[in-house]
């Protein structure tokens, strides 16, 4: 496969004698244990840590703890760090039964309180809205959801009330996360219109409570963008880029038929819109006006691609986020 040829080429060459200037911001995923063997391949010098999720053993918690004093780098958690803790992974703050609510609540106090002790995680990361607030419009048949209590319709959740439950988890995370010493990040999932038009319930709340970063996840935003006609993901970027703290960044291929190809695939220079992979290139350059020292979570399969070609995602990323290409 040819990657490194005309201006990329020449770019990733400048940049083998340039030094890493922006990869202090680059970490890599480490989901349901440390992998050596990924550790070893993706993790390059100078890079700013791990982002962890849902292991299964404690020993590899341990490791990844030493192997950050030892390597000095730092961790995030993309919440939980533990597999096991509920038959859902994602913490349903905003649900509508107070029950619910309040044992999700009560199951991240407990797992901070583990991660404290255990890692000291520079970020911990939450999906927001969660539950997922869907438009009624949309045929959301291709979204995925592990179960039925992760989302709800907007016709069934009015604005009022995502208003009154957002500015009480917002003033919690700005709170537990002074106590506990973290950024507290909140990763967007599907948006309704909530979100997207001039209604200014997220913005709001992420001025005034300024220590809430989000997370933008390049995939998530290309596949919605697919399903959803109502939405534009690049519209999304540009509103919501300054607000962020990290980014997931990968991509996949998508059909005229909507069947999803080539899945956290990592993002290169060569892959074509035209041929139904995200436009990643215009992606990163909205982001990287906005927030060009956001950090980036390299959320790939790496094994997909060969050692150049991670090389060169790496230096290709780089070059956008400084506005060199």
């Amino acid at each position: 496969m040819r990657i490194n040829s005309g201006k990329f080429g020449q770019v990733f060459e400048q940049q083998a004698g340039e030094g890493k200037r922006m990869r202090h911001n680059f970490l890599i995923g480490q989901y349901g244990g440390f992998n050596e063997a990924k550790y070893r391949r993706d993790f390059g010098e100078g890079f700013y840590g791990i982002e962890a999720c849902l292991f299964q053993q404690e020993s590899d918690i341990e490791r990844l703890r030493l192997q950050s004093k030892q390597d000095d780098f730092r961790i995030g958690v993309h919440f939980p760090l533990r597999a096991g803790s509920s038959r859902v992974r994602d913490a349903l703050f905003l649900a509508k039964d107070e029950a619910v609510r309040q044992q999700a609540f009560a199951r991240v106090q407990q797992e901070l309180d583990y991660l404290t002790t255990a890692i000291q995680p520079s970020y911990v990361l939450f999906h927001y809205p969660k539950p997922v607030i869907l438009d009624d419009r949309v045929n959301w048949g291709r979204w995925h959801f592990e179960d039925p209590s992760e989302y709800v319709f907007e016709s069934d959740y009015p604005i009022e009330l995502l208003q009154e439950r957002s500015e009480v988890l917002f003033e919690w995370l700005a709170r537990i996360g002074q106590e506990y010493k973290f950024v507290p990040v909140l990763e967007l999932d599907a948006l309704n219109r909530y979100a997207t038009t001039k209604r200014d319930v997220l913005e709001r709340l992420l001025m005034k409570h300024n220590t809430i970063k989000l997370c933008l996840d390049t995939a998530r935003l290309y596949i919605q963008e697919r399903i959803d006609p109502y939405f534009d993901a690049r519209a999304v970027i540009e509103r919501y880029a300054g607000f962020a703290e990290l980014i997931h960044l990968s991509t996949l291929r998508i059909e005229e038929s909507g069947e999803r190809k080539q899945t956290r695939y990592p993002v290169l220079p060569h892959l074509d819109p035209s041929e139904g992979w995200a436009p990643i290139e215009d992606y990163m350059r909205i982001i990287g006006r906005h927030n060009p020292n956001v950090k980036i979570m390299f959320e790939h399969r790496s094994e997909q691609v060969s050692d150049e070609e991670l090389a060169a995602c790496y230096s290709w990323v780089e070059e956008l986020l400084r506005g060199a290409l």
